[in-house]
């Protein structure tokens, strides 16, 4: 007999219809369709809740841990979140924020245009976030996030 889960997950009857909807309906991510089925699975007063984590990780081909996340998640976040701990999580960053406004696009475009620095034959991205810091209109930028805006512009150089 397997070992009991350390979070036990117990679904009301609307949370058991609101996640058998999203399983069945086959609009939504697969993700949220996968972790709706294991909430499904996970439930103890659902015919097949009394499998354990390894059980019904076999059954739908994630790992066990996955099984257990999902059970963690919808314990941490109350009762009355069963399709919300389905859902993605949201990310945590501190910034998403771009770096660089239309002002500072427009600045990186001009500077691209503009004749090379002596002794380089064109501008290297290395070389453009180096001036964008040196004419003070960020504070530090990646070459790789100078490369990025300039793949979204339309203009060309002219090499």
């Amino acid at each position: 007999m397997p070992a009991p889960a350390k979070y036990v997950v117990r679904l009301t009857e609307s949370q058991r219809q609101e996640l058998d909807r999203v399983v069945r309906s086959g609009s939504h991510s697969a993700r949220k369709i996968m972790r709706s089925r294991v909430l499904l699975m996970a439930d103890k007063d659902h015919p097949l809740g009394r499998y354990g984590d390894a059980r019904i990780a076999q059954a739908l081909g994630v790992h066990a841990n996955t099984v257990a996340r999902v059970r963690r998640d919808f314990s941490e976040h109350g009762e009355g979140l069963g399709p919300a701990a389905a859902a993605r999580k949201t990310r945590q960053t501190p910034s998403a924020l771009p770096k660089l406004d239309g002002k500072a696009e427009a600045t990186l475009v001009a500077v691209c245009c503009s004749p090379a620095p002596e002794g380089h034959a064109r501008w290297s991205m290395s070389l453009l976030a180096d001036e964008l810091v040196r004419r003070k209109v960020v504070v530090s930028i990646s070459r790789e996030t100078v490369r990025k805006t300039l793949k979204k512009t339309s203009s060309s150089p002219g090499w």
